[in-house]
């Protein structure tokens, strides 16, 4: 297969992650709480590269090939575990998306324009995209008017 991503779909690729693991008989290791232990440690990774990095060398960090590499190797870990588990358990990554995306515009509105900031429109007011299960503190902190941070 080419490297584009026009060839994997997320399908296609979440097959191909389960039939390297099970090639190697390592399904008895990927249980749901073995690969969200080690999609943690690869995002750990991943923000190791930037830990000490002005937030101006972050921007450039994909300037520099080697550095580009470990970003990119470090994203494919997290993705790939990322999609392990959503195939373990039975999730679509790509509906499951779409659906907290849609609550969170309705959670939170644009800001109107012309000065008239609505509900959800206040300054630092956005949607989270990593942001913990349902129901838990942002959820309803959300209700009460009060809003945690992405």
């Amino acid at each position: 297969m080419g490297q584009g991503t026009a060839d994997h779909g997320v399908a296609e690729l979440q097959r191909r992650l389960v039939a390297f693991a099970a090639a190697r008989d390592w399904q008895p290791y990927h249980t749901p709480k073995n690969l969200v232990a080690a999609l943690s440690v690869e995002a750990a990774e991943l923000l190791e590269i930037f830990q000490w990095l002005t937030p101006e060398q972050a921007e450039r960090v994909m300037e520099d090939p080697e550095s580009a590499h470990r970003v990119a190797d470090e994203v494919a870990d997290v993705l790939a575990y990322l999609l392990q588990f959503c195939a373990a358990l039975g999730i679509d990554p790509l509906a499951a998306l779409a659906a907290k995306i849609d609550r969170n515009e309705v959670r939170f509105p644009a800001k109107r324009r012309g000065g008239e900031g609505g509900e959800g429109g206040e300054s630092g007011e956005r949607g989270e995209s990593g942001e913990g299960g349902e129901g838990g503190a942002g959820e309803e902190g959300a209700e009460e008017g009060v809003r945690k941070a992405p």
